[in-house]
């Protein structure tokens, strides 16, 4: 067998500044009622990120706020705060917390060496889904990659497959991701997201589910530039089966906590687990940082010593580590 294919993944904790959400998406199962949740206060997550010192990317992952609203600037505030805590702990904070006003994304991309928000998807299945998201509209979600690319925020994105949308569908929200990276090239990552159901309903998915998302990494590899890289979650896919996601295209796990905080149905496989099929097929698994090296000399000047010294002790932890996750 040749020298091993790479396969990156990012060493990742979840925090939830809030799950208070003014959308109300008509397949989620994360969020609550504004009235009814609670912010996570920073000595509770000071706790949470102590307990998982190998992490290096904080995912801030929020419910969304109404531009409008009232609670808008101190839901923003505890951002830039939860931000500040991350970096503070030598960590890499990346939100995700919905479309942000111009000031508020420039202000958070001097925090957060990368960010992100999905794309969703497109037609017509996703209509009665968004009917009340007014923040899920396509307009303003491709209006957010193009705030982001006109700031130099290097940018995850991605579409959320299996909620009845066609092939014709993916390929016309895949068109429109490569556009946006032709235009700006800030896409370091494109998520292909299966739906899944959540709690009692929770199933694998079935061959043909397979079969379907196969062909979209496929294409995808094809439509995206080569720089763009595919992920795939893990826990979302069967294990044993993992090395056909990877031929078809998947590069990238994305960032692996010790759950999934979206889909808490879907055990997260550890990476030594994963590490073990994927050694099998010729692959290996390799940690890196939120931020793909590619994007590095995008970031200001302080956040890329941080992300430097990082890597650095990332690379040294991998070469010394013991279970040959790295």
């Amino acid at each position: 067998m040749g020298p091993r294919r790479v396969i990156t993944w990012s060493p990742s904790i979840t925090l939830v500044p809030s799950r208070g959400c003014f959308n109300h998406c008509g397949y989620c199962s994360f969020r609550l009622p504004l009235d009814q949740a609670r912010p996570l206060e920073l000595p509770q997550a000071l706790e949470l990120l102590q307990r998982r010192p190998e992490a290096r990317e904080v995912l801030l992952l929020a419910g969304e706020v109404a531009p409008a609203s009232e609670e808008r600037r101190a839901w923003f505030q505890h951002l830039q705060a939860l931000s500040r805590l991350a970096l503070a702990q030598g960590r890499l904070p990346h939100t995700n917390a919905g479309p942000l006003a111009l000031a508020e994304m420039a202000a958070l991309a001097r925090l957060n060496p990368s960010m992100g928000l999905m794309l969703e998807g497109l037609g017509p299945a996703y209509a009665p889904l968004h009917r009340h998201a007014p923040s899920k509209r396509l307009s303003v979600r491709l209006g957010q990659l193009e705030q982001a690319g006109r700031l130099g925020l290097p940018f995850t994105t991605g579409l959320l497959l299996g909620v009845g949308e066609s092939q014709a569908d993916r390929r016309r929200g895949l068109e429109c991701l490569a556009a946006v990276q032709q235009r700006w090239g800030h896409l370091q990552e494109v998520i292909l997201q299966p739906w899944r159901p959540d709690g009692a309903q929770g199933r694998p998915l079935d061959v043909q589910e397979r079969r379907d998302l196969l062909a979209t990494i496929a294409l995808a590899r094809r439509l995206l530039p080569p720089e763009v890289h595919l992920q795939m979650p893990p826990n979302l896919w069967p294990l044993a089966a993992l090395p056909e996601a990877l031929e078809a295209g998947i590069d990238d796990l994305g960032g692996i906590d010790s759950a999934d905080v979206i889909n808490p149905a879907y055990p997260q496989p550890t990476p030594l687990q994963l590490q073990q099929v994927l050694e099998r097929h010729g692959w290996r698994l390799r940690p890196r940082l939120c931020v793909h090296r590619r994007w590095w000399p995008w970031l200001p000047a302080g956040l890329q010593q941080r992300v430097q010294r990082l890597a650095h002790q990332l690379e040294g932890a991998c070469a010394s580590a013991a279970d040959h996750a790295c």
